[in-house]
């Protein structure tokens, strides 16, 4: 290995250490922020909310809106096709 690839190569005891820790003071927010959501859905569980609808309703806002027509029609589609509308 030549002298400017071991170089590249070199660990800063320091930096590692640092890149670690924000590494972990992300992952205990990371907790904090999923504990805090689990809490909100209880309450709204608590206050006669369906959480797995409140769930759906997450991910479809997450969603571009001709994404969710076109889904929303073929769903239909197959529905008819089954006899279930």
């Amino acid at each position: 290995m030549s002298e400017d690839t071991e170089m590249s190569y070199k660990v800063t005891a320091g930096e590692l250490r640092q890149f670690i820790e924000r590494i972990e003071r992300l992952e205990a927010e990371k907790k904090d922020i999923a504990d805090q959501i689990k809490e909100v859905f209880a309450e709204s569980k608590a206050r006669g909310y369906d959480v797995k609808v409140i769930r759906k309703v997450l991910a479809l806002r997450k969603r571009d809106k001709d994404d969710i027509a076109e889904e929303e029609a073929v769903l239909e589609m197959y529905k008819e096709a089954l006899g279930m509308s």
